[in-house]
């Protein structure tokens, strides 16, 4: 990252506010004009991406392991049942403040699974507290044959699983995958071009789940299980400090009962810069993953 990145952009003159700090949001880098970067309202972030118009849909958006015979039940959630969600069943109190409208920026995210009959691919989709979808997760990669023994057995939960975590315009911004395993999960955490962030590791088998994050072979992280069934999640720091909660959210009665689909509310606590932020993104995933596709 460039010690200089670029200038805050500033308003208009005609609105009188030539002085006043600009909004949050994506703004050219002047360091690579191929780039735009993240402006949180105070200071530019490590966060860029390409510059490209928002609504252009990328490319890796039409790419997934979802198929023709799988039987949708329901969608993941509208604004209203996304509130209910992060506020009555996760407990959040009121509205968190900041934010700045992307994966990588918004201290509250609402992961939930699309419910499907028959599933032959993960799907979720990611919103801020609000509801409002900042982007998504699709299962890719998968062979024939991982296909095949997903519709006709369950032997598929120890195969590698490859999940994509897309922004809304369904550009990848981080890919997590699970080697094939049959007792310890591990979850490498890459970027797009396929350099390693880290690995979520699995550090005990029996008790309440315990993950450690490691970056170069350091811990630099974890997360802690409160209960068996790893409903509520503390998130914590190399120093064991508590920086988030990963709460698994009732997803109704229909759901539970005819799929294996699972919501969860991940909240951060602070500001966290990477590569620890990008471990706590993939968080939510690596749980589900490792441990509720396994005891479905």
């Amino acid at each position: 990252m460039s010690a200089n990145p670029g200038r805050p952009p500033r308003r208009s003159p005609s609105l009188g506010l030539m002085n006043a700090p600009p909004p949050p949001g994506w703004y050219p880098d002047q360091a690579d004009p191929r780039y735009v970067r993240w402006w949180d309202g105070r200071q530019w972030t490590p966060h860029v991406q390409p510059a490209q118009p928002v609504q252009q849909q990328h490319p890796a958006a039409q790419r997934n392991d979802a198929s023709a015979i799988e039987m949708a039940m329901g969608g993941t959630g509208d604004a209203a049942s996304v509130q209910h969600q992060v506020q009555q069943r996760a407990g959040v109190g009121g509205t968190i403040g900041g934010g700045g409208g992307t994966l990588f920026t918004e201290p509250v995210l609402v992961i939930n699974q699309k419910a499907k009959l028959i599933e032959m691919a993960n799907e979720y989709a990611v919103y801020d507290q609000h509801g409002r979808q900042l982007g998504s997760v699709m299962q890719v990669g998968q062979s024939g044959a991982q296909k095949a023994l997903r519709l006709l057995t369950k032997l598929d939960s120890m195969m590698t699983v490859t999940l994509e975590i897309r922004d809304n315009t369904g550009r990848p911004v981080l890919v997590l995958t699970r080697p094939a395993t049959m007792w310890k999960g591990t979850v490498h955490v890459q970027r797009p071009d396929q350099s390693p962030v880290g690995d979520i590791k699995l550090a005990n088998v029996w008790g309440k789940a315990r993950f450690d994050f490691e970056v170069n072979g350091q811990r630099i992280g974890g997360m802690r299980a409160e209960n068996l069934r790893a409903w509520d999640i503390k998130i914590l720091d190399h120093a064991d400090t508590e920086i988030g909660q990963i709460s698994k959210t009732w997803q109704g009665l229909a759901k539970a009962a005819f799929t294996t689909a699972d919501n969860y509310v991940l909240q951060i606590h602070r500001p966290l810069q990477d590569p620890l932020l990008s471990m706590v993104v993939a968080s939510a995933l690596t749980v589900d993953t490792i441990l509720s596709q396994n005891q479905s």
